[in-house]
């Protein structure tokens, strides 16, 4: 970590930045930097300065790590002065020219440096961007002020607000980069106009007094007022964009300078708040997942993972092999006759086709990726695989009966996994002998597009075939999370008792279309019965039966998907669900139902004498999810999990619990467990065991003690054994 200046013979002093792998704006690359430019501008043989970044890249941005120290301590101090003191007064408003090449990336922090110089070159390619909004945050550093002066109001906004991130090329014809040239010639060329610059042969531009590409106040508000209500409908629960808009306001009407001042302000208020703490948990709890004792700190190399067979060609089938061809990797599909073949090849192909349409993908690629898979009936080409997935429908004995053929047929290096989304994994692999070789690999549906994959390891899987199986994670740009085994795992254990207290309230006289209503105002996408609808009353089913069995103390016999299906619906499948399916319209809320809801609550005889239970809205979302938050717990206790940051991210990946909430876990701790504890026991006093606290709940709400503190227990974590 360094900052480095050369004096030329020419007069130009060029100052590098260095910080791997991105350079990073950290608290002392910034300190350095400011020294730097301060010992040019008081050299007499220096006429001008180029900024640049070390190993091909400008910066990607502040460090981030800063934000996690300050959300900790509330010590607002630690944050350096990086937007009056360094871009305004020592690089804008310095008294010589500053131009900065750029290569690779200026992001974040980095690209509201370089829009304070007084001009920008760019190799080909570099990405620019302004991210902080995914974080809970603003540009810090006049992003929200210069950005607007130098390409235009609405693709500011838009650039801003969204986050994403414009090639340098686009940035040449936007105006936010002056010129484009070859990766080496950039620092002769940035010297020249640095040069030319301070004779006056070229503009010197200070970007936040610009104001031609402004528009006229009227304009300005159309703009802004328009932002504004498409924020309000896409982020209805974040504040982070409205303050994005106020602040861009804010320097417009009053001036840039003004600007800055309000930026900084709002920039700190958002920085501590819910928000940003939990986006930030939830960047840090994605990268922690890459770390797994005994698994990733013993000196073992991942082996290479070619040819993967897969079995089953259905949704998950098609969807799994579609993820492993669009990353290069060769799959031998297999189904049981060429009719089902047939099928799931078509669909793998329109997966393709979809991720072309949506230019996810390129028709190349796509073409590339479509001649890596075989469509096969038997074992034949099961001989040099590396690793098979088996993804058949939830049936123990078929999938006994599959691991035992496979053992047979496959390489002796071969992994044997399964996507089972429930089912133990030592019954799945009971009747193979080389049980180290047995894994879970669960996706999550759509799995080409869902960015979860969940690693499930018995007592007996090999550490090897746990980091082949992320190292395959990875290519595959999945965030894998290594759990314990047990029935339903970390994930579909939540999910599942998500689905039951939904019914539970369902049961309770509570109108399921309000239920969804309230889920989805909280953050989720749809609601716990949508969700039904989505996954088909099969899995429903199935599911259901294996967590009846493994956790009877906490099983709600739900009477009504048997009702739905005796009534010939079957959710989306079959386009009738709670809601009605029909192409190219959203799924509407089916009225026909409620007799069948009816019927289910007359069986279920759930609803305490007969008379249908009142609460606030607040709390039927709390009923839906405090459960969640005691099923988490168990998870916990029993070491299910690595971490809770772990449960944090399968939670925000594999059950779309909002990010900006931090994930289940870090949820819980901010609502309080104090308050989730005695609902649920005043809940289960009402309503029955579900609600039962559980007791890890119970001593971490009474002792004061975060849910997230880490587990200590004499016998061991099951994810890390």
């Amino acid at each position: 970590m360094e900052v480095k200046m050369d004096v030329g013979s020419d007069g130009v002093a060029v100052i590098f930045v260095s910080n791997p792998p991105v350079n990073a704006f950290a608290v002392s690359i910034i300190g350095w930097l400011k020294e730097k430019i301060a010992e040019a501008m008081g050299r007499d043989d220096v006429k001008a300065i180029v900024l640049t970044g070390m190993n091909g890249k400008f910066s990607g941005g502040f460090d981030i790590n800063v934000f996690q120290k300050v959300q900790q301590t509330g010590n607002l101090s630690l944050l350096p002065d990086l937007s009056i003191d360094l871009v305004v007064n020592r690089i804008e408003d310095a008294k010589k020219p500053i131009v900065v090449a750029i290569e690779g990336l200026a992001l974040g922090a980095g690209l509201e440096v370089l829009m304070g110089c007084h001009a920008r070159i760019a190799a080909p390619k570099a990405q620019l961007g302004l991210p902080e909004l995914s974080l809970g945050i603003i540009p810090g550093a006049g992003g929200t002020q210069r950005l607007p002066r130098l390409v235009g109001l609405p693709k500011a906004i838009d650039m801003m607000l969204t986050s994403k991130s414009i090639l340098s090329e686009e940035g040449k014809k936007l105006g936010l980069i002056d010129a484009i040239v070859p990766p080496q010639k950039l620092l002769e060329v940035s010297r020249q106009w640095a040069l030319d610059i301070a004779e006056k042969q070229k503009p010197w531009v200070r970007s936040l007094h610009k104001t031609d590409k402004i528009g006229s106040l009227p304009e300005v508000f159309q703009i802004i007022t328009v932002a504004r209500q498409q924020v309000k409908r896409a982020s209805p629960n974040t504040p982070q964009h409205q303050a994005c808009l106020d602040v861009i306001q804010e320097g417009i009407v009053h001036g840039g300078y003004h600007g800055v001042l309000k930026e900084g302000k709002v920039f700190n208020e958002l920085v501590v708040s819910d928000t940003s703490k939990g986006l930030c948990h939830v960047f840090f709890s994605q990268r922690a997942t890459s770390k797994v004792p005994n698994v990733t700190d013993i000196g073992l190399k991942p082996r290479p993972v070619k040819k993967v067979a897969v079995i089953g060609g259905g949704l998950m089938g098609s969807g799994i092999a579609t993820a492993l061809i669009i990353s290069n990797i060769n799959v031998v599909f297999k189904e049981v006759d060429s009719e089902y073949l047939t099928k799931g090849l078509k669909m793998i192909e329109a997966n393709v086709g979809d991720l072309v349409a949506r230019k996810k993908l390129a028709q190349s690629a796509a073409d590339k990726a479509l001649s890596k898979i075989k469509g096969v009936l038997d074992y034949l080409e099961f001989k040099d695989v590396d690793m098979v997935i088996e993804a058949v429908i939830e049936n123990v004995q078929l999938k006994q009966e599959i691991f035992s053929e496979i053992e047979n047929v496959c390489p002796p290096h071969c992994i044997l996994a399964t996507n089972t989304s429930t089912i133990d994994l030592n019954l799945v692999g009971g009747k193979v002998t080389s049980k180290d070789r047995v894994v879970g690999a669960h996706f999550f549906s759509p799995a080409h597009m869902m960015p979860l994959l969940e690693i499930i390891r018995t007592e007996k899987t090999s550490a090897q075939v746990i980091l082949d199986l992320m190292t395959v994670g990875k290519i595959i740009k999945k965030v894998p999370v290594v759990v314990g085994n047990c029935t339903g795992f970390a994930v579909s254990r939540i999910v599942f008792s998500y689905e039951q207290s939904a019914h539970i309230l369902l049961h309770l006289g509570f109108d399921l279309f309000t239920i969804d209503k309230l889920i989805t105002s909280f953050g989720l996408p749809v609601g716990p019965f949508q969700l039904e609808d989505l996954a088909g009353y099969g899995v429903a089913k199935a599911v259901a039966k294996e967590f009846a069995s493994a956790y009877p103390d906490r099983a709600f016999k739900s009477p009504v998907v048997d009702l739905l299906i005796k009534n010939g619906r079957n959710g989306k499948n079959n386009g009738k669900g709670y809601y009605i399916y029909e192409k190219g319209s959203k799924p509407k809320p089916d009225p026909m139902v409620l007799p069948i809801i009816e019927e289910s609550r007359r069986l279920a005889k759930l609803v305490p004498r007969g008379q249908p239970v009142s609460v606030t809205d607040q709390e039927i979302v709390e009923m839906v999810l405090f459960p969640v938050v005691n099923e988490a717990c168990r998870v916990l206790e029993e070491q299910i999990v690595v971490r809770a940051s772990d449960l944090d991210i399968a939670s925000v990946l594999g059950m779309s619990f909002p990010s900006y909430r931090g994930g289940i876990i870090f949820w819980a701790d901010l609502v309080g467990s104090k308050h989730i504890y005695t609902s649920l026991k005043k809940w289960s006093e009402k309503y029955g065991n579900f609600y039962k606290p559980s007791r890890f709940l119970e001593e971490r709400a009474m002792n004061g003690v975060p849910l997230s503190a880490p587990v200590t227990s004499p016998t061991g974590s099951r994810a890390r054994l």
